[in-house]
């Protein structure tokens, strides 16, 4: 079979994407189907594969259902700190090894974490299919955790934090916005973490960490590539079918937030350049009905600098100095926020009026067909080019069955909802979440300078 030269599949997406760009809505063009085949070993563990033969390329990602949500008062940061540590070492791979092993055969290795997950994930010719999954069976069986490495790890992470977060103009604003517009769900903590849970962590802390969340039943392993299915298949069972399903079932005590009843208002001061002032509702989980309209107004307010919130008060009224915003739809109900940095010689309290006046738009008007038309087509953008990539195919999967409880099919079918969405919708759920009993305002301003 001749294969397409990656010019030439390169100017065929630029003419997809431009066709998306500007056709009307109704003859979007729709993003290719996902494929794939989902299956469950006895221990629990999820499996899903999309069989791709257009590059000789197999990408694996591992999904293990545990983020800094899950993370305990006091022990913040250890799913960060734990994918660190994934790396030191099993039974029968030496510290580092992992990784030097795929990029020998000329792959790449590496993870993330978030909220709600920590994904590891590996990219390899196809051949070495074997290699990626007996590499990640061996650590989700038999981890080594000892006591140096977990201190080297540790201070990484104390690093990074001071890298990302510290010593960043406005890095601490996440933590900021979170920590006072939720009282209980732990969402309200970051997934960096403390230093003070940090250095108060334990290396048996870790191992407690790792016996509960790294198990067979609380993982998905998504491979996507050029492989045969059944051959595909018959290695994950291998190398995945002899890890022990745990004896007990994984325990989650998420505290549900209480709902918001009057507005939070809360001033602060940091040693920041200009002030912030933060607008912030709390909005549904991703895949409630309304998180679909409420994902296109995130767009209509805050997607370039064509959009309203940024047009307006940087452009317009001239207020701020930057400003945007947009919703975080995750597993557990979230926020939607907007932001403005205030210009210079202007108030907190003009951005403040600003940010509001655009919110209350949204609810007291529907956005245009123009506007509409151009959301529809940057989501129609967004799934096509979503299909480019092995990795970001397993991204759309492992997704679908992790945060929407095992419901694969979503990968392909929230595409039809967010082209099924009115400007009634949008509205419909503004006049819904942007209220003022549903609202925190958060105003920080520059510290006095020092004499």
């Amino acid at each position: 079979m001749v294969r397409p030269s990656r010019a030439a599949c390169a100017l065929a997406l630029a003419v997809v994407v431009l066709a998306v760009a500007t056709l009307p809505i109704a003859a979007a063009v729709r993003p290719p189907k996902l494929n794939y085949e989902l299956a469950t070993l006895p221990n629990g563990l999820t499996v899903v594969l999309l069989e791709d033969h257009s590059t000789p390329i197999v990408h694996v990602q591992v999904w293990y259902h545990v983020g800094s949500k899950d993370e305990r008062p006091g022990r913040t940061g250890f799913a960060h700190l734990f994918e660190h540590l994934m790396f030191n070492g099993s039974k029968n791979v030496a510290s580092g090894d992992h990784s030097s092993l795929i990029t020998n055969v000329g792959g790449m290795a590496n993870a993330y974490t978030n909220d709600d997950v920590t994904v590891f994930w590996d990219t390899v010719p196809a051949e070495h299919l074997p290699l990626v999954l007996w590499l990640e069976a061996d650590r989700m069986a038999s981890l080594r955790i000892d006591k140096p490495s977990f201190e080297r790890d540790r201070k990484v992470v104390k690093e990074e934090r001071r890298l990302r977060i510290d010593n960043q103009p406005y890095g601490t604003l996440s933590e900021l916005v979170y920590s006072h517009a939720f009282t209980v769900h732990p969402y309200r903590h970051r997934t960096m973490g403390s230093m003070a849970d940090l250095d108060a962590a334990s290396a048996d802390d870790v191992r407690d960490f790792y016996r509960a969340y790294y198990v067979p039943d609380n993982a998905t392993v998504a491979i996507v590539g050029d492989f045969e299915p059944k051959q595909a298949m018959a290695l994950v069972t291998g190398h995945f079918g002899a890890v022990p399903r745990p004896d007990r079932a994984t325990v989650r005590d998420i505290p549900r937030e209480p709902e918001q009843t009057e507005e939070r208002r809360v001033s602060l001061t940091e040693s920041w350049p200009l002030p912030v002032v933060v607008v912030a509702y709390h909005v549904p989980f991703d895949g409630h009905p309304d998180s679909y309209p409420l994902q296109v107004a995130s767009k209509v307010l805050s997607d370039g600098q064509s959009s309203r919130i940024y047009r307006s008060l940087v452009y317009e009224k001239q207020v701020a100095f930057s400003a945007y915003g947009g919703g975080a739809f995750i597993e557990d109900p979230n926020l939607f926020f907007a932001v403005a940095v205030v210009q210079a010689g202007r108030s907190a309290d003009e951005a403040e009026r600003a940010l509001v006046e655009e919110l209350d738009r949204l609810r007291n008007e529907p956005v245009t067909e123009r506007e509409l038309q151009r959301v529809k087509n940057q989501l129609a953008r967004d799934y096509i080019l979503g299909r480019e990539s092995n990795q970001r195919k397993a991204l759309q999967l492992a997704h679908a069955i992790v945060i929407h409880k095992g419901d694969a099919s979503k990968a392909d079918g929230e595409f039809d909802t967010f082209m099924n969405t009115t400007a009634g919708d949008v509205q419909r759920v503004a006049r819904a979440y942007f209220t003022p009993q549903n609202r925190t305002v958060l105003t920080i301003l520059p510290a006095p300078a020092k004499q």
